[in-house]
């Protein structure tokens, strides 16, 4: 989906906009159910709401965005799950990673030292920690923040190239399945060094999020797909959680093993009184997706009844309806829309073919998308334009922190749909679609009102420094 590399974060304006696998946007005409996210749990007479944000693994380099962030700007305290993008398929239709230009960044992952600093705990890694970078200060951020998960997505717009030639056949997905357990949730990573090694990050992940985009339909230029991508996807769900759920339960029969030989040695030597323990119960990893509004890209690769008994919930496209490589401007995340994509019509669409409303979390974003050289006059919204906005990171991209920076400058002029819950800037040539803290309440309020699942942010890197987008939305699902 996006990369480190400066030239994979250009396309990031539009690599999830490609909704659903038509370019340069997805037209009108045609992208178990637990929590047990800290504080949410604790009340017993209010839904526990998921709080789910993607934190990007190039994001540690130009943008400067750390893992520590996520503590300081108060964000982890309000989050159920943190989505780390992307662990990559190669074309042997295995999980990988190692430092390979586009294509992996162990670097990133764990072999990174930080300083004191740049901590979580305060304290720097060494050179002989067998885990350091993102993952380590992830480990240590759920050690601060009991409850919070930790998911690894696979997949996104740029590294879905090979998921439809990996699942082909039974036993290649066996395979394709069993490597990702093994990487990511045995953490058995590949020896850099005196980093790495089996079961290093072991106990990190708390589950696989599948971000294939997309099964059954056309997307990135080079991504593979196929007619039989629908029933493929499918059975690679089944064999996610089959195997997730066999490796919990080989986890509980070890640690029920280790209990009792400690109980036995404690006996001999006069320690124990031989009294019973407690049987461990199998812990249980999370599976989701995140999928697409387009009902063709639904109807073509999501059988959605199906899929939705191993998926403990899904996060759907809430953003990037229109992008800024299109000759008009648009809304790209708008709650309600006529004969256009919208939130609701996202959701409709997905219970309609079968998916529970509370295994839906909603998409919203943290970022505009913008256009310059806007004629026609009035709110600039529905104009031609001739370019992708001048933006930080890539044209046409611009993150919340950025844009709420613009809307305080008095050069724009803040306009509204509050019947359709969407906002955008416009200064009489520029125009940024976005969402803030006001459309957010709205949409929080359509959350709580329709029983939804919870709330996804992509990503972690544009909120404010006081995590205000996460925090509003919060407050907002939670009445706090």
């Amino acid at each position: 989906m996006r990369r480190r590399n400066l030239s994979r974060i250009t396309i990031a304006g539009v690599s999830l906009a490609l909704l659903a696998g038509i370019a340069p946007a997805a037209t009108a005409s045609g992208g178990h159910d637990r929590n047990d996210g800290g504080d949410r749990g604790k009340g017993h007479h209010r839904p526990a709401y998921k709080s789910i944000g993607y934190f990007t693994q190039w994001g540690v380099y130009g943008r400067d965005f750390q893992v520590k962030d996520l503590d300081t700007s108060g964000a982890a305290a309000r989050l159920t799950h943190i989505n780390y993008a992307f662990g990559n398929v190669s074309a042997e239709g295995k999980c990988f990673t190692g430092n390979i230009p586009g294509q992996a960044d162990a670097w990133a992952d764990y072999a990174r030292p930080l300083d004191a600093a740049g901590s979580v705990d305060g304290v720097a890694d060494t050179d002989t920690q067998p885990l350091a970078g993102n993952f380590n200060q992830l480990r240590e951020l759920k050690a601060k923040h009991p409850g919070l998960k930790v998911m690894i997505s696979l997949g996104g717009w740029s590294w879905s190239t090979h998921f439809s030639d990996a699942v082909r056949t039974a036993a290649s997905r066996k395979a394709l399945v069993s490597s990702c357990v093994d990487l990511y949730i045995k953490g058995n990573l590949p020896q850099d060094g005196a980093r790495g090694g089996d079961g290093a990050a072991a106990g990190l992940f708390d589950g696989i999020d599948v971000d294939w985009e997309w099964p059954g339909s056309a997307a990135n230029e080079g991504t593979v797909f196929r007619p039989e991508d629908k029933k493929n996807f499918t059975a690679l769900i089944r064999e996610f959680r089959a195997q997730l759920d066999a490796h919990a339960k080989s986890e509980a029969k070890a640690k029920e093993k280790a209990a009792k030989g400690k109980a036995a040695k404690g006996k001999d030597r006069g320690k124990g009184h031989g009294h019973g323990h407690h049987k461990p119960k199998p812990k249980h990893y999370d599976l989701s997706a995140y999928v697409p509004a387009n009902p063709k890209a639904i109807d073509a690769g999501f059988d959605v009844k199906r899929l939705m008994k191993d998926f403990d919930f899904v996060n759907i496209q809430g953003y990037d309806y229109h992008v800024s490589g299109e000759k008009k401007t648009a809304q790209q995340s708008a709650l309600y829309a006529k004969n256009d994509f919208s939130v609701d019509q996202t959701v409709r669409d997905w219970v309609r073919r079968g998916a529970p409303k509370h295994k839906i979390v909603v998409g919203m974003p943290t970022y505009g998308q913008g256009w310059t050289g806007v004629t026609g006059g009035g709110t600039g919204l529905g104009q031609p334009a001739t370019a992708p906005a001048p933006a930080t990171w890539a044209g046409g991209y611009e993150d919340y922190k950025v844009l709420k920076q613009l809307a305080a400058s008095g050069t724009y002029k803040i306009h509204r749909d509050v019947k359709n819950g969407h906002a955008w800037l416009f200064d009489g040539t520029t125009l940024w679609t976005y969402d803030d803290p006001q459309v957010l309440r709205t949409k929080a309020s359509y959350i709580r009102d329709k029983g939804l699942g919870g709330a996804m942010f992509w990503s972690l890197d544009g909120d404010t420094e006081n995590a205000e987008l996460v925090t509003t939305v919060d407050r907002a699902l939670n009445r706090r």
